[in-house]
């Protein structure tokens, strides 16, 4: 195996350190431990991300960070900032340029053709997404397609979306999933200061606040419960606006729901660490980090049943396994009965939780998923 050390490129992540989002969390931890294998990485960022962070074009954590500009809208940000992107690195000398998502892998062939070896890393199939227009969807359909022909590889990060391929495209596409770090205690802190919650107190959704994850079935769900404890959302959105101000809506006459807009750092783990019942109620994923880092804090995690939430819950390489629960998908009353189901049955929460976060430690380590992406990126240096 080639032993040198590479020039990686990284393209379609909005930017580091990750804000939100699974594909930044996924590219950051990725490049952080190829730096430390000592390979050179560049990640390709997007001005009002960074902004965020205080960052122009420079270094994090041995990574550098190049700071592009974009066209700031819902359906041309993403490919007008890998376009550019795509350009940019054309007389650099990289040996692989990895591409995250299938929107940004229509430009892939760009570092192709000027001889530079391509990845694409497919996260989901965003063209299910209920934000996008008939054209953007069409758009990202085409996204589908060129994720696995432009590349010279392709990789999955759920098993569901690898049979997916395989069996559309007759490939053998790679899997390599997300991962979780590993999770430290943390004392209800800032949210006992800043929200009044305290340890089991509440039941945690935290994601972008799009359509498609479902928080609004959440909601309506919980509204059905006669409990003490609260409902806390965690996230916000970019360009569904309309979208959260409706939840707020929704969820106005119900005292102890509340939204808390986007969160990191220590609030954020400790609202994972603290939360009685962590629940996703998405209709479309490609592996959910969320319920990875719920788990790896020991939380007990009730999913929709959608495939790639499944995987993890009831992986399919372990018969008979189960690490968390389930309610049909989009079905407010399933989701109200289970809720009610957990909410008061303390003790089975309490185990499921122990065993699944024992699980996911094992299963989903970052250091073995970079081990894994370094070795796909060595075979095609051969």
């Amino acid at each position: 195996m080639c032993k040198k050390k590479l020039k990686i490129a990284m393209i379609g992540q909005k930017g580091i350190p990750a804000v939100y989002g699974g594909v930044e969390r996924h590219v950051e931890e990725i490049a952080k431990r190829l730096v430390k294998k000592g390979h050179e990485v560049t990640v390709y960022s997007r001005p009002y991300y960074m902004a965020e962070n205080k960052y122009k074009d420079t270094l994090y954590k041995g990574i550098y960070i190049k700071v592009l500009p974009t066209v700031r809208s819902k359906h041309l940000d993403a490919i007008a900032h890998c376009f550019l992107s795509s350009c940019n690195l054309i007389g650099k000398k990289y040996d692989i340029v990895h591409y995250h998502a299938i929107g940004p892998s229509t430009v892939s062939f760009i570092p192709r053709i000027f001889f530079k070896k391509t990845v694409v890393t497919i996260h989901g199939l965003d063209w299910q997404r209920q934000k996008w227009s008939f054209l953007a969807a069409l758009f990202l359909k085409l996204g589908e397609r060129t994720a696995f022909y432009f590349p010279h590889k392709t990789i999955s990060v759920s098993r569901t979306l690898k049979n997916y391929y395989d069996k559309k495209y007759k490939g053998n596409i790679e899997y390599i999933p997300n991962g979780v770090n590993k999770t430290a205690a943390y004392c209800a802190d800032i949210i006992n200061r800043k929200y009044n919650l305290t340890a089991n107190s509440y039941v945690v959704f935290i994601s972008r606040l799009e359509p498609e994850k479902g928080c609004r079935y959440l909601i309506e769900a919980f509204k059905k419960i006669k409990s003490d404890k609260k409902l806390v959302i965690v996230g916000d959105s970019i360009y569904s606006k309309d979208y959260v101000k409706s939840l707020h809506k929704t969820a106005e006459d119900d005292k102890r729901i509340f939204f808390t807009g986007n969160v990191v750092g220590k609030e954020l783990a400790e609202l994972f660490a603290n939360a009685y019942l962590f629940v996703l109620p998405s209709e479309i994923e490609g592996l959910p980090i969320v319920i990875l880092e719920a788990l790896s804090f020991g939380k007990c995690v009730l999913a929709s049943d959608i495939p790639e939430n499944m995987e993890v819950i009831y992986p399919p390489e372990e018969k008979g396994a189960q690490y968390g629960f389930s309610f049909k998908s989009k079905d407010v009353n399933d989701l109200s009965d289970k809720l009610k189901l957990l909410i008061y049955s303390p003790q089975k929460v309490t185990q499921m939780a122990e065993k699944a976060k024992k699980y996911v430690e094992q299963n989903f380590n970052w250091d073995i998923i970079a081990d894994q992406t370094e070795k796909v990126y060595y075979s095609l240096l051969k």
